[in-house]
């Protein structure tokens, strides 16, 4: 009897994956190596919190920041020791004053819009593409204001969002543009890599992300004036900092935001590991989209033209009416056969209770109330009605970060997703 022939595991049969698959495993001995090391040297880190070499750091971080622009393309590289560092930093560099809007979306980590809270400027949620999962730019344009000074995109997922929309309507308001790579690092858009196209763009460095050194970031901008703001910041820039102007002045608090030197040697080998592992999430997508093909009321993700997908997450969209099926119903049944990973949605960083009752930094609505419309600014359902219908009915995302995925791995997954499907009236009884 073939495994959609069986009994449903969720209705007492024999699970399809009744083993725990591999985890996702990226360290090894010459990561091992490199840290020792740097161990051996003596010196973890060599920053200085004043003027001078040092300040940029030891020898690992800037030959791992010199090893990231030069892969990625871009002309400068700014080591961090998270990536929420390096989005605080980035919103930092631009100088904002208290009040002023920067347009995100609700699907991504928190971090990406707390960064703006951290600035005292206040996040305004534009609604994304049902197709990518991105930030929809055509939201983006209606929500535009006086008081708008930036546009937060984030690659979710593994997908560049539409930077050539997104950078048509920054320059035509006199935006900047910002994103949040954390997910997507080695994504192409375009003639280049995804992060590449904003005025400030990054990775992440976290455990489970593509490329790892534990935590860390990594900041990439072809403006020098940028450059240098973010290299301050990330180094108590309140030390350095000599320029009279308010302008220059301003964002430049400062915080100890700097990458180890272990942490860096660890981070450049893995960075020689980026293409290999995108490669590898790229065949497993591969072979799910010709396993799941013809599946009714299941849909894979779509990759625009021009653009590459790294699978951070293997983001599918179901039709329940269709299929007669709640999503949670068809979750419990792929739960039951063995499938790691699974996701029912993605959190509306919008609904949070910070942002829907607007407290921040103390208890009065800061910085809400530092905005001549700040009353006006309101997060309640309904705000972005794509992101939230996707989170509470449709979305089902398989993690890809998680195991290692042999082939032999995904053709399991196929079969425990055909035979779920193959017994679609068995769980609408």
């Amino acid at each position: 009897m073939n495994a959609s022939a069986s009994a449903l595991a969720l209705l007492g049969g024999t699970p399809v994956i009744d083993a725990p698959l591999a985890p996702f495993r990226s360290i090894g001995e010459e990561e091992a190596q490199a840290a020792a090391q740097v161990v051996r040297g003596g010196v973890l880190s060599a920053y200085i919190g004043a003027a001078g070499e040092a300040f940029l750091g030891g020898p690992a971080v800037r030959a791992f920041e010199a090893k990231a622009a030069a892969y990625f393309g871009a002309r400068h590289a700014i080591a961090v020791n998270s990536w929420t560092s390096g989005l605080i930093a980035a919103v930092a560099a631009l100088g904002l004053e208290p009040g002023d809007e920067v347009i995100t979306t609700p699907w991504t980590m928190a971090a990406t819009a707390t960064a703006i809270l951290h600035n005292n400027a206040i996040p305004i949620f534009a609604d994304i593409d049902p197709q990518t999962f991105n930030i929809d730019p055509a939201a983006v344009e209606r929500l535009v204001t006086p008081r708008t000074r930036a546009i937060l995109a984030a690659d979710i997922f593994g997908l560049s969002a539409d930077m050539r929309a997104l950078r048509s309507i920054a320059d035509c308001h006199g935006l900047k543009l910002l994103t949040d790579t954390a997910q997507s690092p080695g994504a192409r858009y375009g003639s280049g890599f995804a992060g590449l196209f904003a005025d400030i763009g990054g990775f992440s460095l976290n455990y489970h992300k593509h490329i790892h050194c534990g935590e860390g970031g990594i900041l990439v901008t072809d403006d020098d004036r940028l450059a240098a703001r973010l290299a301050m910041i990330r180094n108590h820039a309140e030390a350095v900092t000599t320029a009279q102007e308010a302008s220059e002045l301003a964002g430049m608090l400062g915080y100890n935001f700097r990458l180890g030197e272990i942490e860096a040697a660890i981070a450049s080998v893995q960075l020689d590991r980026l293409e290999e592992r995108v490669a590898s999430r790229q065949r497993v997508a591969a072979q799910l989209n010709a396993g799941l093909a013809g599946l009714s009321g299941l849909r894979t993700p779509q990759v625009a033209d021009g653009s590459t997908h790294v699978y951070y997450v293997y983001g599918m969209v179901l039709d329940t009416q269709q299929l007669g099926l709640s999503r949670e119903r068809l979750l419990a049944a792929l739960r039951a056969e063995g499938v790691p990973g699974l996701m029912n949605g993605y959190q509306n960083i919008h609904l949070l209770p910070l942002f829907r009752h607007k407290i921040a930094h103390g208890t009065t609505g800061f910085p809400w109330t530092a905005s001549p419309r700040g009353d006006a600014i309101t997060y309640a359902p309904g705000l972005c009605p794509v992101a939230e219908e996707l989170h509470a009915c449709s979305f089902l995302g398989l993690a890809l970060c998680l195991c290692e995925y042999e082939p032999q791995d995904v053709d399991r997954v196929i079969e425990a997703f055909r035979k779920v499907w193959g017994q679609l009236d068995a769980l609408r009884a």
